[in-house]
C-alpha cells in the first residue's frame, strides 16, 4: 500500500498499514533541522506523507494600500496577502503572530464591495496545479489542497470580527454580500482542487475559543454553516471521493454535528487543552475522522520524549484498528519545542503497528 492508499483508507476508517507522520516547524526549528544534517524539505527527510500544495489567485483588479488604508504607515516588514489583508510583524520568537490590518474595517456600504479588488480562482485547475498533483502521485504521497481560511475567517480578516459582527445584526445586506463573494471565490478554488486530482482539501475557519464556541449555534447555522455546504459540494460534484478535512482551533464540540452535517469528514486540530479527544470519538467516530490531538501547548513543548510517546499511542488506542486518527501536532511548533520532543513524536508513529 503506498502512502497515499495508506491515508485514505485511514481517513475512510478502514485499516491502515502505518501511522502516517506530519507537522510544521517554525523557522528557528527548520534551521535545526538543517544543522542536523537535513537538506531540502524537512517533509521529505521525514517522510511526510500528504504534501500541500496552495493555488495562488488571480486578482480583479489592483490593490492600492494607500485606497484601503488611507494616511496610514506600518512597521517595516508588513506585508498584505492575496485578498488585501495586512499583516504587521510582532516579535521573533512569535513570528506568525501579527497584527491584523482590515482594508474593509471602513467600508461603508456595497458601493465599497463592489470597488474592492479580490483575488479570484478559476474553476478549472492550472497545468502547474495538475502537474504538481501528478508529480506527486508519481512519487506515492497523497496531495492536499489548502484553503483553511475558508469564508468566516476571511470575512472578519477583510472586515475585523468587531465590525462583521455588528454587521449581522446592524447591516445584513452587507454581511450577506461580503460573505457570498468570498463563499463563490472558495468554491471555485475548492473545485480547482478536486478537478486537479487532490486528495484531500483542507479547508476550516477558526470558530473556537480556548475554552467555548467563538458564536452561538445559531449564529454559525444562519451565516456559516450554509456556505460551507456550498464549497464541499462545489468540490464533490467534481470528485465525490475527495476527503474533506475542517480546521478549528479551540473549543467546537458544540458545532460538531454540523460539520458532519456540511459534509466535513475530517475533523483538525482537536487542541486536547480545548477538548477531549475520547469523548469526540465515543460521540462522532461513525461518521468523523480526525487530524491532530498532540498539544503544541502541553506535551509537545513541555512534556519529555516519554511522555510524548505515550500521548501518541493513548489516541492510537482510542481511534483502534480501522484508524480514523492522523496524529499530529495541532499546530506550528515553535521554538520551545525541543527537538527529542520532535524525534520522540516520529518515532512513537513509526513503532506503532496498523
Amino acid at each position: 500500500m503506498s502512502a497515499r492508499d495508506n491515508v485514505v483508507s485511514l481517513y475512510r476508517r478502514r485499516g491502515y498499514e502505518a501511522v502516517p507522520v506530519g507537522f510544521s516547524l517554525c523557522p528557528s526549528l527548520e534551521e535545526e533541522y538543517r544543522r542536523r544534517g537535513g537538506t531540502g524539505w524537512y517533509g521529505d527527510g521525514f517522510g511526510f506523507a500528504v504534501h500541500g500544495i496552495w493555488e495562488q489567485p488571480g486578482r480583479s483588479g489592483v490593490f492600492e494600500q494607500q485606497r484601503w488604508f488611507p494616511g496610514e504607515s506600518f512597521k517595516p516588514g508588513t506585508v498584505f496577502d492575496a485578498w488585501g489583508v495586512g499583516h504587521e510583524p510582532g516579535s521573533e520568537a512569535a513570528h506568525h503572530m501579527t497584527r491584523m490590518l482590515h482594508p474593509l474595517g471602513s467600508a461603508m456600504g456595497l458601493g465599497d464591495l463592489d470597488a474592492y479588488p479580490f483575488p479570484d480562482w478559476d474553476a478549472e485547475p492550472s497545468d502547474d496545479l495538475r502537474r504538481t498533483v501528478a508529480e506527486r502521485h508519481a512519487r506515492g504521497v497523497a496531495v492536499s489542497g489548502g484553503m483553511e481560511c475558508t469564508i468566516w475567517e476571511t470575512a472578519r480578516y477583510l472586515r475585523g470580527m468587531d465590525r462583521l459582527a455588528a454587521d449581522f445584526a446592524e447591516d445584513p445586506d452587507f454581511a450577506t454580500a461580503l460573505l457570498d463573494r468570498i463563499t463563490e471565490r472558495s468554491a471555485r478554488r475548492a473545485r480547482a482542487y478536486a478537478a486537479a486530482g487532490c486528495d484531500i482539501i483542507c479547508l476550516g475557519d477558526d470558530i473556537g475559543t480556548q475554552s467555548r464556541l467563538m458564536m452561538s449555534p445559531a449564529t454559525y447555522r444562519r451565516w456559516l454553516k450554509p456556505r460551507l455546504r456550498r464549497v464541499i459540494d462545489a468540490a464533490k460534484a467534481v470528485n465525490p471521493g475527495i476527503v474533506i478535512q475542517y480546521h478549528s482551533c479551540g473549543h467546537v464540540t458544540g458545532l460538531v454535528r454540523d460539520l458532519i452535517e456540511a459534509g466535513v469528514e475530517v475533523l483538525n486540530p482537536v487542541q486536547p487543552e480545548s477538548m477531549d479527544f475520547a469523548q469526540l470519538h465515543r460521540e462522532f467516530a461513525a461518521d468523523l475522522s480526525f487530524n491532530g490531538t498532540i498539544g503544541t501547548q502541553s506535551v509537545m513543548p513541555f512534556g519529555t520524549p516519554e511522555q510524548v510517546k505515550a500521548e501518541v499511542h493513548r489516541v492510537l488506542a482510542i481511534a483502534g484498528p480501522r484508524g480514523g486518527l492522523f496524529p499530529c501536532p495541532t499546530h506550528l511548533l515553535e521554538p520551545e519545542v525541543p527537538w527529542a520532543n520532535i524525534e520522540a513524536y516520529v518515532e512513537a508513529c513509526r513503532s506503532w503497528g496498523g
